[in-house]
C-alpha cells in the first residue's frame, strides 16, 4: 500500500507526534512516554510517518532517534492553503451574520 502525507496527519496521535517532533529530536521511547499507548502502537504510528517520508530515524549507540522531515508537509500544506481563503470568507460572513442577529436582539430589548 502507498502511503501519502494526508494518511499522515489523519490521525491525532499522528499529529501530535509530528507536533512533538517540530520541537526537538527524540527517542522512540522518549515519544512513547508522551502517550497513555503502547509502545507498539506508538511504533505502528512511526512506522506510518516512515513510510510517509514524515520522519527519518538516526541511530546513535542502541537508541533510534526521530526527526522530522518538515518539506514533505509541504502538499498537505500547499492543499490547505488553497481553501484557507474560501474558509475565512465563509467565517467572516458568519461573522457579520451574528453581529446582525446580536444588534437585532439588543434593539428589541
Amino acid at each position: 500500500m502507498r502511503r501519502d502525507v494526508f494518511q499522515a496527519i489523519a490521525d491525532p496521535i499522528r499529529r501530535d507526534i509530528i507536533e512533538l517532533l517540530a520541537e526537538k529530536t527524540l527517542t522512540v521511547n522518549s515519544i512513547a512516554e508522551k502517550f497513555e499507548i503502547s509502545r507498539p502502537a506508538i511504533s505502528k504510528h512511526l512506522k506510518i510517518l516512515k513510510e510517509c517520508g514524515l520522519i527519518n530515524y538516526k541511530k546513535e549507540g542502541r537508541e533510534r532517534f526521530c526527526f522530522i522531515q518538515p518539506k514533505n508537509l509541504i502538499p498537505a500544506f500547499i492543499w490547505i492553503e488553497k481553501y484557507r481563503e474560501l474558509w475565512e470568507d465563509k467565517l467572516d460572513s458568519f461573522d457579520s451574520y451574528l453581529n446582525k442577529l446580536q444588534s437585532k436582539t439588543n434593539q428589541n430589548e
